[in-house]
């Protein structure tokens, strides 16, 4: 079993976020090693673009503790500039609020992710290709609230699932149905799905665990051996 986070680095250029979340992780680990004052107040650290000068390519998600949405243009066009001098390395963003987005770049290093929780929100997969144009789209369902049918994954390169963890008070945790759902209606786009560690063997089992990347993504996994 592969746990994600050994395979795509977080760097969190950006910490904090907007959205508040009911489930955020981000603010609970935030405030526990108090990485900033207020969580809800975004900060930039120009002295981590240094990191994406790397001896081996490397995948990086830079909205681990943040939400592109909510990041200042100059910073994302400082981050787009380092990314165009590192293009060995692929850089990933993820985003709740694609509507907030305005978004042009030929990069081919650059993933933008839309997250969906819930069947009421799938519209925001289009609403991300949009709002930003770009070579490479992704979508993460996680964590899942109920069961999301009928989605249109044209031109979604890579697909992540996912539960809810911690002990949070009213915690949702997904159902196998709605896991299993998405995986059938991924392999009909033919498009690569990885199931979160967190998923097996509770929810679903070992052997129904699918676990895949983009090939652009395991060019850089296989190179960073």
């Amino acid at each position: 079993m592969i746990k994600i986070k050994d395979k795509i680095k977080n760097l969190n250029i950006v910490i904090g976020c907007k959205v508040g979340c009911r489930y955020c992780y981000a603010k609970i680990n935030c405030q526990r090693f108090h990485l900033t004052k207020d969580f809800t107040v975004p900060e930039f650290f120009p002295d981590k673009l240094r990191l994406f000068h790397t001896k081996l390519p490397k995948i990086f998600l830079l909205t681990g503790l943040s939400d592109l949405a909510y990041w200042d243009k100059e910073w994302f066009n400082m981050v787009v500039k380092e990314a165009q001098l590192t293009q060995e390395n692929i850089y990933l963003f993820l985003t709740k609020k694609p509507e907030l987005l305005d978004i042009k770049t030929d990069l081919a290093n650059l993933w933008f992710g839309v997250t969906v929780t819930r069947k009421e929100e799938k519209e925001k997969i289009a609403i991300l290709q949009e709002h930003v144009k770009a070579k490479h789209y992704f979508v993460t369902f996680e964590p899942m609230s109920n069961y999301v049918e009928k989605l249109n994954l044209k031109g979604i390169e890579w697909v992540v699932v996912g539960t809810e963890t911690g002990n949070r008070t009213g915690k949702i945790s997904s159902k196998p149905k709605w896991i299993l759902g998405i995986a059938q209606q991924v392999t009909r786009f033919n498009i690569p799905l990885f199931m979160k560690e967190d998923v097996c063997p509770h929810i679903i089992a070992e052997e129904n665990l699918r676990q895949e990347f983009p090939q652009a993504f395991m060019e850089v996994l296989n190179n960073d051996k």
